[in-house]
Formats: structure tokens, C-alpha cells, sequence
């Protein structure tokens, strides 16, 4: 008969132990397999390698030639345009008539005034003669007195002569001297009299004749108003932005166009903010102009900033180019320092994502990339300079991250 055996407990424990290592097995599988940090297209990242080179501290910029003068045309005058002279685009000298202007009530204002200036004028020769009646009359009193002065002396002299040798009485005497003595009075009165009566007058006249000034003043400003319609070039140069039709009605500070300087010519560029502290007046640069380079200094800096840019103007050294259009692109390099070696990332869309902050460092293999602190230093167009954070030979995403958020690893798929 058949006897149970007894059961091995070993075999079991293998068999577990077995089972154990293949789970781990296959674990450590799947997580080698697995995908480790954010998944990106590795055609999607550009990468660069960090090297050790020259640093060439200078900045490119994209500028725009502009009139170094320009003179602004507003309206002075309302008016209807009845014709126009002058074209956009045009050359025009200065005193040239671009456009004449019609306007009723200025031309009224000016007979006015012509008006008025011939009754002031009228009336002033009215006062002249006036006045030299007047004078002609006291000439003619005051010539009376001093002949009656004269005979009531005369008749004193005589009368002394007579007294003296008893002929006539001290009665009679005193009576022609006192005669002789209201006649001189007489004759001192009118004297006084005409004083004042001919400065009154010469003030009458000097008042007439300021009020004709005044007139003529005002007539000349009326005249100069009625002038003013037929609008002429300030200077000469190009004329820009004119656009007037006839039939057309301008109004007082209408901006009409500008005359630009066609001689001499200005660069005006925007830059980024980042260079606001290290482009002052005075830094020099070059700018290419029809295959030939130029040399131009910075002349202005507008500190004001708008969309992370501010302007800068920039002025030619050494004459003008001889070709040149309002609008023209030019290319300018503005030396900010000497070049000198230091560690190079390219400049590239990376900047504007981190700031330089930070950067994606690929892994040997090129597999992944890890996020890692960065510290920068200058930087120009093509090159930042790496002050901390990378070293010469590794490999940098230099692309936008614009696509990664706050990922902290990348795994690049094929």
C-alpha cells in the first residue's frame, strides 16, 4: 500500500524567490523604458555648445536714415485752397508759393484797416492846419503887445524928459510908467501863454501820430495776414507728406506736410532695453551704405522705453554719403569695448524665454536635458557671454522655451 510523503518546503521558497526577481526584473525594465521628464521632438530643439572664444563687445543695429532738419508746414490761416503749386515729393526752394488760400474776411480786414489809416491821416492834416492857424494868430497878438510895449515905453521915455524939466506933472508920469509896466506884463503872459498852448499841441499832434503808427501797424498785419494765403517754403528741401487738394478747407495748426533737408541726413534705431546704460552720447560705430562703411558716433539717447526698446539717433563723422532716401535701412555696428576671450553661448530665442537665468543642458548621451542655473554677462547680437552655470563642451538647447513651461527635465523622442 502506497504511504503519503511528507511535503518540501524548499522547493516552495525557490519557487517565490524565482517569482520575486522576475517582478523586480521586469520593474527595472519598464523604468529604464519609461519616459523620464517632458517629452520634446528633438528636430524641435537647436543646440549649441558652449565654447571659449573672443567676445566682441559691440551691438548691430538696424537703423532708418532720416533728415537731419525738417520744418514743419501747419496752417496759419483758415481758408479755402484755390490752387496748389507744389507736389509730394517735390524739390522747392525757399520762398517758392506751394498753394494759395482764399479767405473774404481777411481782405475785409485789410480795407478796414486801409480805411481807417486814410481818416487818421486826414485827420491829422486837419490838426496841422488847425494848428497853424492858431500859431499864426498868437504870432499876431503877441507881435500886437510888443508894439504896444514898445510905444507906452516910448511915451515914458518922453514923459520923463518932460518932468524933468517941469513940463508935466509926477501925476502923469506915474501914469505912463504904470502903462509901459502892464504892457511888459502883457507881453510876459501871452509868452507863457503860448508856451503851454504850443506843447499842448505838439502833444496833440505826437498822440495823432502814434495812433498812425498803430494804424499803419495793424494795416501792415492785415496786409501780411492776406499775404499769408498764398503759403510759401520756408526753406528749401523736399517737400513730404503733402497732400492738399483745390477746393479743400484749412484750418489754424492743420498739419499740411514738412520740408525735409535733402544735403544732410540723420540714423535713427530702436534698441533694447539691456543696452540703455551702456550707450551714451559719443560711442562710436559703423554703418554700411551702399557696399562702403562709414563712420558714425552716437549723437542722442531717448531714455524713454516702450515695448523693451528706446530710441537712439546717430550722426555720419567724416561727410555725408553720397546716396541717400528718407527711410533707407542701414545696417550699424556701435562698438560698446574691446573684444576679449570668455566663455560663448550663441544669443539666440533662449534669452527672451529665461532672461539668462537658466538654461536646458543636455545629458552626455544627448538623450535628455536637465534645467540648470545660469549666470550671464554682457552679451551683443550673436553672442552672451557665460560668467557661471556651464562649461566649455557641453551642449545647450538655445531655442525658444516657449513650449516647455516649468518643465525641469526634458526626454527628446525621434
Amino acid at each position: 500500500m502506497d504511504q503519503p510523503l511528507p511535503q518540501r518546503r524548499g522547493r516552495r521558497a525557490v519557487a517565490a524567490a524565482a517569482i520575486v526577481a522576475a517582478v523586480i526584473a521586469l520593474a527595472t525594465a519598464l523604468w529604464q523604458l519609461a519616459p523620464r521628464g517632458l517629452q520634446v521632438p528633438l528636430a524641435s530643439a537647436r543646440v549649441a555648445t558652449v565654447e571659449r572664444g573672443m567676445f566682441l563687445d559691440d551691438v548691430a543695429l538696424r537703423a532708418i536714415a532720416a533728415p537731419l532738419h525738417s520744418v514743419m508746414l501747419d496752417a496759419v490761416e483758415t481758408g479755402r485752397v484755390e490752387e496748389v503749386f507744389a507736389a509730394d515729393g517735390a524739390l522747392v526752394a525757399r520762398g517758392d508759393v506751394l498753394f494759395r488760400l482764399s479767405n473774404p474776411q481777411r481782405r475785409l480786414e485789410l480795407l478796414a484797416r486801409e480805411a481807417e489809416h486814410a481818416q487818421q491821416i486826414s485827420n491829422l492834416t486837419n490838426l496841422r492846419v488847425s494848428l497853424e492857424a492858431s500859431r499864426g494868430q498868437r504870432q499876431r497878438r503877441a507881435s500886437d503887445v510888443a508894439f504896444a510895449l514898445m510905444q507906452a515905453q516910448k511915451q515914458h521915455g518922453r514923459n520923463l524928459a518932460l518932468a524933468q524939466k517941469g513940463f508935466i506933472s509926477s501925476a502923469v508920469l506915474e501914469e505912463s510908467a504904470d502903462r509901459a509896466a502892464q504892457q511888459q506884463r502883457l507881453l510876459e503872459s501871452d509868452k507863457a501863454s503860448d508856451a503851454i498852448e504850443s506843447a499842448t499841441q505838439l502833444d496833440a499832434v505826437r498822440q495823432m501820430e502814434q495812433a498812425i503808427a498803430r494804424v499803419e501797424a495793424g494795416m501792415r498785419l492785415a496786409n501780411a495776414t492776406v499775404e499769408a494765403l498764398a503759403v510759401r517754403a520756408p526753406v528749401a528741401g523736399r517737400l513730404t507728406d503733402f497732400r492738399l487738394q483745390v477746393g479743400e478747407t484749412v484750418k489754424p495748426d492743420q498739419h499740411l506736410g514738412r520740408i525735409d533737408d535733402v544735403a544732410r541726413f540723420k540714423l535713427t534705431a530702436q534698441v533694447d532695453e539691456y543696452y540703455l546704460n551702456r550707450l551714451v552720447p559719443g560711442r562710436q560705430g559703423v554703418a554700411a551704405i551702399g557696399g562702403r562703411r562709414h563712420p558714425v558716433k552716437l549723437s542722442r539717447v531717448y531714455p524713454q522705453i516702450n515695448d523693451g526698446r528706446f530710441a537712439v539717433e546717430l550722426a555720419f563723422e567724416q561727410g555725408q554719403p553720397g546716396a541717400m532716401n528718407p527711410g533707407q535701412g542701414v545696417e550699424v555696428l556701435v562698438t560698446l569695448g574691446g573684444a576679449t576671450p570668455a566663455l560663448l553661448l550663441p544669443n539666440d530665442a533662449f534669452m527672451n524665454d529665461s532672461g539668462g537665468a537658466w538654461v536646458f543642458v543636455l545629458d552626455r548621451g544627448g538623450a535628455t536635458a536637465q534645467r540648470r542655473a545660469l549666470r550671464t554677462g554682457r552679451r551683443n547680437n550673436s553672442q552672451v557671454e557665460v560668467m557661471a552655470g556651464l562649461e566649455a563642451g557641453e551642449r545647450v538647447i538655445v531655442s525658444s522655451y516657449a513650449h516647455y513651461g516649468k518643465a525641469e527635465r526634458l526626454q527628446f523622442t525621434q
